[in-house]
């Protein structure tokens, strides 16, 4: 009965285990600036096809209150072989996603 559930347990890690391209990707493209209190930016790209950018700016929202405006993108494969891409802003509204696969209400 042991073996049986000690084995049942790793089958299930080993079904888990992302594929061997996930496990062995890579960082094969990464630009990074840093433009100090005024924001930041930087690009990068993966061996397994995921790629994100993204921008930040220092906004000033008046009466002394200023914040980071984030947009950016990502994108990846899906299992399904199709690339799905997610653009967003992150502002005094909050975190905001925009993709074709993301419902909208």
């Amino acid at each position: 009965m042991k073996f049986a559930i000690a084995f049942a347990a790793i089958l299930a890690v080993a079904l888990a285990a992302p594929p061997h391209e996930e496990r062995d990707a890579h960082i094969t493209k990464y630009e990074n600036d840093n433009l100090g209190v005024d924001g930041y930016r930087f690009v990068y790209d993966t061996s397994n096809r995921i790629q994100r950018q993204e921008e930040a700016q220092l906004k000033n929202f008046g009466d002394d209150v200023s914040a980071l405006v984030v947009r950016g993108s990502y994108s990846y494969t899906g299992d399904d072989g199709q690339v799905y891409t997610v653009n967003y802003i992150a502002d005094e509204n909050g975190f905001q996603p925009e993709a074709a696969h993301i419902p909208r209400v």
